[in-house]
């Protein structure tokens, strides 16, 4: 059996602004948070605005958390994306990581069609400014 190499290519930058997460409380599955995107931009091969109102659903348990986020992206040409982020909190508080598979859905004969049939892998990391998370994407190659 041949060796299969894989590559990833960064093809978004996502920068979110959040407001403060609204603490539904301890439930069967973790202590959940919803935590409100209130806008933002991105840049990389497409680049735009992030849509207001969308929201990450961060269910914290003993070991880790589980975050999905789900929100809209819009194009400088106008272009809607729609993209759900689902992935995992590990770590301490001295080294968090956050990694996530991101998908999209975009209008299939538009010119940002090509993101719904990709693979993908992203990181979060926090932002500079208080409320920004910073969301970078890979494309699989």
């Amino acid at each position: 059996m041949s060796e299969v190499s894989l590559k990833a290519e960064e093809i978004l930058k996502i920068h979110v602004r959040c407001t403060p997460g609204l603490e539904v409380g301890a439930s069967r599955d973790g202590f959940l948070c919803v935590i409100p995107i209130e806008g933002g931009h991105f840049e990389g091969k497409i680049s735009g605005r992030v849509v207001s109102g969308g929201a990450d659903w961060n269910t914290r348990k003993s070991r880790g958390a589980h975050v999905f986020a789900k929100y809209l992206l819009q194009t400088d040409d106008g272009e809607y994306i729609a993209i759900e982020n689902t992935g995992v909190i590990a770590g301490d508080a001295g080294d968090v990581k956050i990694k996530t598979v991101p998908s999209f859905t975009a209008r299939e004969e538009g010119p940002c069609a090509w993101l719904n049939y990709g693979v993908y892998v992203g990181s979060l990391a926090a932002g500079k400014e208080e409320g920004q998370i910073e969301i970078t994407i890979y494309q699989m190659k």
